[in-house]
């Protein structure tokens, strides 16, 4: 009989953690990862010091029961394309209000078959969106887990979200080091707002190069939506996450969403295609030096028809559950990505 393990994560001051218990080390022959911003994903009630008051019934799209459930049965909906027999391994997601709504997502929809466990911690955000981590805890064991405040010595009344940094070991072989990151958007447009995505890049890179001090083998995914493509430069210099190569080295980063990018696909569309939700990856797991392999080594876009919305002039976008005070009743305003994994 394989042996189980009950496991605890220390709760920091200000913050709430949740990892189910009974985890084991049962070993699945494949599995995803996927990252989802899920776009607000708000439960009905209005909390105090946060900008959650138009997901209420009184609020400007009048968020009852009905609706709140009715976006929880469509990001479930979602998470099953990706991988409906085995449902995916780990799920990293954006935009979400609390531990509760992640409670509900993953016992109260078709999920509930996953055991999947969760990983959040409250952030300050303003808009009370934070970053959180499901995974199946049938596979996969968190042996540790943090949030990393981001803030910024220019701007020091801007609260945003922390990002997510989890250590965990899938059945018993492959350790994997896992960030989830919604880097600060583009509001006041690109330029005026890169300083606060450079830092969150260089955060990022900070953590990473902690990990590569002490194992320049260790196996890093981080995922999230960066708010920046693939190409621009707090992706591809601050972050120094390059495209794939032949020399491929075990301690630097890769972007496995540069192709994608470049032949024109995206996660969302205003005025044109972006990808800013990618997976970038240590070099050590593109090399195979794993149990597991990456195969193929770039993303996937879940993009069904049945997520889309045809506009005017005829192009198919994302589509949203809400916007400018308009309940549309869509699934989000981004696709999700995801990567497989084989023995």
């Amino acid at each position: 009989m394989k042996a189980k393990y009950v496991f605890i994560i220390s709760v920091l001051i200000g913050s709430i953690a949740l990892v189910l218990p009974g985890c084991n080390n049962n070993t699945p022959e494949n599995f995803t990862i996927a990252f989802y911003n899920v776009e607000n994903l708000f439960d009905t009630k209005n909390d105090e010091g946060v900008r959650d008051g138009g997901f209420t019934p009184e609020g400007s799209i009048e968020w009852d029961e009905k609706k709140y459930t009715k976006k929880l049965n469509d990001i479930a909906r979602v998470i099953l394309t990706i991988d409906s027999i085995n449902l995916p391994l780990i799920v990293g997601m954006a935009e979400v209000e609390n531990l509760g709504v992640l409670k509900d997502l993953t016992t109260k929809t078709r999920l509930k078959h996953g055991n999947y466990g969760i990983v959040h911690f409250d952030s300050p955000d303003e808009r009370g969106i934070d970053v959180a981590l499901l995974y199946r805890s049938n596979y996969f064991t968190p042996i540790y887990a943090r949030p990393y405040l981001l803030s910024f010595d220019f701007d020091k009344d801007d609260k945003t979200r922390d990002m997510l940094y989890v250590k965990g070991v899938v059945g018993k072989y492959d350790t994997l080091h896992i960030m989830v990151d919604h880097w600060p958007s583009r509001s006041g447009g690109k330029e005026k707002s890169e300083p606060k995505r450079r830092a969150a890049a260089k955060l990022v890179k900070s953590v990473v190069d902690s990990i590569f001090n002490k194992n320049r083998f260790a196996n890093i995914i981080i995922m999230g939506d960066l708010n920046d493509n693939p190409t621009d430069d707090n992706v591809m210099k601050t972050l120094n996450a390059k495209r794939i190569a032949d020399n491929d080295k075990p301690d630097e980063l890769y972007n496995l969403a540069i192709n994608k990018f470049e032949n024109g696909e995206g996660t969302l569309y205003w005025r044109s295609w972006d990808l800013f939700d990618q997976m970038i990856v240590s070099g050590n797991i593109l090399h195979g030096n794993t149990y597991y392999k990456l195969n193929p080594k770039d993303i996937e876009i879940v993009k069904e028809e049945w997520m889309l919305y045809k506009r005017k002039d005829g192009i198919k976008v994302p589509s949203r559950t809400a916007g400018r005070n308009n309940y549309y009743g869509g699934f989000s305003d981004h696709l999700p990505v995801y990567i497989r994994f084989s023995r």
